[in-house]
């Protein structure tokens, strides 16, 4: 790509998630939505209405093979990435894919390995991780300013709506691990990386899918990670690191936090940096500019870590007592 020419976005499927990151789409400047995909024409023709692209095609195949398009922006349910992804990177497509990549860590390894032999770009849509609090929330840590990590806790819930079929149908890949407990696993990866040792427990659906859990991780450090996940709960959402020097904490929801604060002592320190629409926006500006750079796998978003982070889910799944997919 030329460092001057908009970065062409098409996105594949039309539901809730691709309405949000098309919202944030058109705050960033040098993107432009290109195109739209979606199994039925009418509703890629009302998405595009609503959200100013010039293309709207009836099949995610006709998307895929769009000249026009740089990169897409996988937005259907986790249930479906693998069947989704691989014709992307088949027609030379670069992939910005929603989380959680897969249903389980081997599928996402395969993910990785095909886009690698493409030479595409990949990345798994681990927004928190662009959010540019969160970015600043590392450096401090990483700068010493609570001293080494020795302990973080951090949990998300929300009450799942009973008709949302994604959200409870084991053969959708229903999980509230995969859904939510993700980002503050992948938090705690951020902070701590690989674990050595996890215990998990939680309660399952009368199909089978989790939709509660907790887990207990340890590292080879010292430090140890506590995570709780629900979609049947209002929780507080928020995040606490914490170290011999201090703590920061991260009020809720953590995972797109507008700030974070500081605390030695009896001193608090509040920063708050701005984020472009709901977040998403952020995301958008690193995928355009490793494009832009000519990187097939962004610093921000690493493969190897979506794999790792993906292969902990599934051991935590195992622990819960929940059929392997």
């Amino acid at each position: 790509m030329t460092t001057t020419a908009p970065v062409r976005w098409g996105i594949l499927a039309t539901g809730s998630i691709a309405d949000k990151f098309a919202a944030d789409l058109a705050l960033v400047p040098d993107n432009e939505l290109a195109a739209v995909g979606s199994r039925r024409l009418e509703a890629a023709q009302q998405f595009a209405a609503r959200h100013g692209a010039a293309r709207a095609h009836g099949s995610y195949e006709e998307l895929v093979n769009d000249p026009g398009v740089d990169v897409i922006y996988v937005a259907t349910p986790h249930g479906r990435h693998l069947l989704d992804v691989r014709p992307c990177f088949e027609a030379g497509k670069n992939v910005l894919c929603e989380k959680a990549l897969t249903l389980n860590a081997d599928d996402s390894a395969a993910l990785v390995a095909d886009a690698r032999r493409h030479g595409v770009f990949f990345a798994e849509a681990m927004w928190a991780r662009t959010n540019p609090n969160v970015r600043r929330l590392r450096e401090i840590v990483a700068a010493g300013a609570i001293g080494d990590v020795r302990q973080v806790r951090a949990e998300l819930g929300f009450v799942a709506p009973t008709d949302k079929a994604r959200l409870w149908d084991p053969a959708l890949g229903a999980s509230a691990l995969l859904d939510v407990g993700i980002y503050p696993l992948s938090f705690v990866h951020m902070l701590l990386g690989e674990p050595e040792t996890i215990a998990a427990a939680g309660v399952l659906s009368d199909q089978g899918i989790d939709i509660s859990g907790g887990a207990t991780l340890t590292y080879a450090s010292g430090a140890v990670a506590s995570i709780a996940w629900t979609q049947v709960a209002q929780g507080d959402n928020t995040a606490v690191v914490a170290g011999p020097a201090g703590s920061i904490q991260v009020p809720g929801r953590f995972h797109e936090p507008h700030g974070f604060t500081l605390v030695r002592g009896d001193e608090r320190e509040t920063t708050e940096l701005p984020v472009t629409g709901r977040g998403y926006a952020h995301e958008i500006e690193e995928v355009a500019a490793c494009l832009r750079a000519g990187l097939t796998e962004s610093p921000l978003l690493p493969l190897d870590e979506t794999v790792s982070i993906q292969r902990q889910m599934d051991e935590i799944l195992r622990q819960v007592g929940v059929a392997a997919r």
